[in-house]
């Protein structure tokens, strides 16, 4: 879709009986520009009928951890074994909390999946969620668990020395939990999932939601191993260069091993691989195709949040079914976007935010 039917679209879901005149005085364009924006509209099979009618809009579900991050920053070199002056924030986080965040961000309905305590974190990851549109109540709370936290120290130059989770609290989100949010995960067009998922609730959704398109982040080499078994039911998956090396068994030394790091992923099953390379870009396949995109660095404040903006990016296209090259370029804009905030989620993300910024940013 263009960004102006974006716009009519949105109108259209707020006013569906509204005349096409003031449609017109609304955006500021003629009547007859939003007659054929309708028309195109209609042959994409977005309006129904009279009355503008819209087809209902396509939904993910995300399924994984949902967390505090607090991040210590030094303010002088780190000095072992004592106390170190710096600075200590807190801020919503968890992998799949953050794609579910910056999905709803991007225009895309999703629900979030998790498990959090009934505390303060708990609370305020609530308050996040719904603030950035994403709907909340399939969230678990924990009568006897704690919210997950996730403690990162990093030293006066903004490296990281050492991270430490506290991710018990989603062993509760057991296969038995998610039986419970059984007919909203098959009424999804998309599940997105991360690997902080226990095995038995990893089961579950590759084996009991046999009509899921399942679009998987595996968050660490340790926690991709889970995923071994199920690779060949994965519609997309996007590990960074560790990961992938650990799935295929394939060692990389250069760029021209990431064909064959891809070629292995897909022989064991995976239909469409995006591999995050950090400061390298990315590469991205789907059997047919290979995409390679390489970052801007100017403007670069945080890197810590791309990864799940790539992953939203990657999800909304597919909601809008995209192509492959169109999603890939889009998604690479997104976690581009991401790197300019010093926050995880750049709070001015948006899809028509990532257009602009895609017109005004070349990147190879």
């Amino acid at each position: 879709m263009t960004p102006r039917e974006q716009e009519i679209l949105a109108v259209l879901r707020q006013n569906p009986m509204i005349q096409q005149q003031e449609l017109a005085d609304l955006l500021a364009i003629t009547r007859s520009a939003v007659a054929g924006h309708i028309m195109n509209l209609t042959n994409k099979g977005l309006i129904k009928g009279k009355g503008y009618i819209l087809t209902s809009q396509r939904s993910a579900v995300v399924i994984g951890g949902a967390n505090m991050d607090l991040c210590g920053k030094a303010s002088v070199p780190l000095l072992n074994d004592d106390s170190n002056p710096g600075t200590v924030n807190h801020s919503p986080g968890g992998v799949a909390r953050n794609i579910a965040d910056n999905l709803a961000r991007l225009g895309s309905k999703v629900e979030l999946i998790s498990s959090i305590g009934c505390d303060q974190w708990g609370d305020q990851l609530i308050s996040a969620c719904q603030e950035a549109g994403v709907g909340v109540a399939h969230l678990l709370r924990s009568q006897h668990g704690r919210t997950a936290t996730y403690l990162s120290i990093h030293d006066s130059n903004g490296e990281m020395q050492m991270a430490l989770n506290d991710m018990r609290v989603l062993e509760e989100l057991n296969a038995e939990q998610l039986a419970k949010h059984k007919s909203l995960i098959d009424h999804s067009d998309l599940v997105v999932i991360d690997a902080n998922l226990s095995e038995d609730a990893l089961g579950y959704v590759f084996n009991c939601l046999t009509q899921a398109r399942i679009y998987v982040d595996p968050v660490s080499a340790n926690k991709a191993r889970k995923l071994k078994p199920y690779l060949s039911q994965i519609e997309l998956l996007k590990p960074n260069l560790m990961e992938a090396e650990l799935l295929s068994g394939i060692r990389y030394r250069t760029d021209a091993d990431l064909p064959r790091i891809g070629d292995a992923l897909h022989a064991l099953g995976v239909k469409n691989l995006v591999v995050s390379l950090g400061a390298s870009g990315i590469y991205a396949s789907n059997q047919q195709d290979t995409l390679r995109f390489m970052p801007n660095t100017e403007n670069v404040n945080n890197v810590t949040g791309a990864g799940d903006a790539l992953m939203a990016g990657l999800a909304h296209a597919d909601l809008q079914t995209w192509s492959w090259p169109q999603s890939i370029e889009f998604a690479f804009a997104c976690a581009a976007m991401a790197t300019q905030s010093s926050n995880t989620i750049n709070p001015r993300i948006s899809e028509r935010a990532v257009q602009r910024f895609m017109e005004t940013t070349h990147v190879k």
